[in-house]
């Protein structure tokens, strides 16, 4: 597999598919431009090596929100509104064309030159995107000399523009961008050989989402922390009261199992003791702390409680590798973000203080880390939520094993 800096690129086009799914308002303003970030060195690099960059991504889900007569919401998901703030971060003036394979597309791509930026529209406009179609992926190709993936987020998904279109590219002619080649890196640093006292965070609402990591996980932790909704189902699994709590009942003997087998292969697994309820899911409500197990039939748990702070600080503080995937409780309301804070700063503690290596693994965690004001502080945030959580379970995901091929 060559590397992006291997490429011989200069006055040649170059196809790179990002991730600029990024969440906008309702005035179309980005409000998280942390993916368009983490794309420009791959970008910069290219131009400097005079290439033309042609930039394809996806944004939302248009096939599946379509308008009530059923044509595409075309003004909804364009990827014109990325345009600005990705001028403003590359530092120079980006193209836009509201095609992608078409003859407006195919007219823009000849036009650009060497040290220009093209941005195609949409990928998933297309049906064939996501079915991984080889009539998108073909004409895509056909577009560039080379190829890069730097789309980490999109990375476990069987697409077009991911996977597909990097098979009509010989391995001279196709790279990881410098995002990609990160966030496989970093998973790696916990997979293999990772530094001991090796401690996973894991959080979120349900056990269904995160079971094949939490069994993956045994391999190699010394510690799992298990918080947010998810901890309710191992509280209900042993015969505590969850009241009101968001639990899946149906998983209870999964919780169990696992308890039975971190125990059978060394592994400490942290529960909440305490928690933090409330009466209504709403950050006002009436809120008072209570012991694991003892939650009121009227109330339900939203956050960790202060003693459980402390048992996980302790552990996290001791801790050479980290690894947090999912909030504490509902960190999106001010008044039960205490738990999810703390965790925060804990990783940043440990990671500044004691030289642990920390990797924030996507989703919830990223949005957390990024408004306690931590980012620069952890060893690694990762772009993908479900791709990074996908990699850490073992799988290998069909937009890196499509380059290395």
């Amino acid at each position: 597999m060559a590397s992006l800096k291997d490429l011989a690129v200069s006055g040649k086009k170059v196809l790179v598919r990002v991730d600029f799914n990024v969440p906008l308002d309702d005035d179309k303003k980005i409000t998280d431009d942390t993916r368009i970030v983490r794309a420009v060195p791959t970008i910069t690099h290219l131009l400097e090596q005079g290439a033309a960059v042609i930039l394809i991504s996806h944004l939302g889900r248009p096939q599946k929100e379509k308008l009530e007569d059923g044509s595409l919401n075309y003004d909804k998901f364009s990827l014109a509104p990325i345009v600005q703030t990705l001028e403003d971060h590359v530092g120079c003036q980006v193209t836009f064309v509201d095609d992608t394979i078409g003859e407006k597309a195919q007219a823009a791509v000849a036009a650009i030159e060497p040290g220009q930026v093209l941005l195609l529209e949409n990928t998933r406009f297309y049906s064939g995107e996501e079915q991984g179609d080889e009539d998108l992926a073909k004409p895509l190709s056909e577009l560039a000399e080379f190829f890069v993936n730097d789309a980490f987020g999109a990375a476990h998904r069987s697409h077009a523009s991911t996977a597909t279109v990097a098979k009509y590219f010989d391995a001279d002619h196709k790279a990881f961008g410098y995002l990609m080649e990160a966030e496989v890196e970093g998973a790696q640093k916990l997979l293999v050989n990772p530094a001991h006292p090796v401690t996973a965070i894991v959080g979120g609402a349900k056990v269904s989402d995160k079971i094949l990591l939490l069994e993956k996980l045994l391999d190699f932790a010394d510690n799992i922390i298990i918080g947010g909704a998810m901890a309710y189902t191992f509280s209900l699994a042993q015969g505590g009261k969850v009241g009101n709590s968001l639990v899946e009942k149906g998983k209870t003997q999964n919780a169990l199992d696992l308890l039975k087998k971190a125990k059978e292969s060394g592994t400490n697994i942290y529960l909440p003791v305490d928690t933090t309820v409330g009466k209504d899911f709403a950050n006002e409500t009436p809120s008072q702390v209570v012991k694991t197990g003892e939650i009121g039939d009227e109330w339900e748990g939203l956050d960790i409680g202060p003693e459980s702070i402390k048992v996980f600080s302790d552990v996290i503080a001791k801790s050479k590798s980290i690894l947090w995937n999912g909030p504490m409780g509902v960190f999106e309301m001010s008044n039960f973000a205490k738990g999810t804070n703390a965790i925060a700063n804990a990783v940043a503690d440990a990671t500044q203080d004691n030289g642990a290596y920390s990797l924030i693994g996507g989703g919830d965690s990223v949005s957390a880390i990024n408004k306690a004001g931590l980012a620069d502080k952890v060893s690694f945030v990762s772009t993908g939520g479900g791709a990074m959580l996908e990699l850490l379970e073992g799988k290998e995901l069909p937009g890196i094993a499509a380059i290395r091929s």
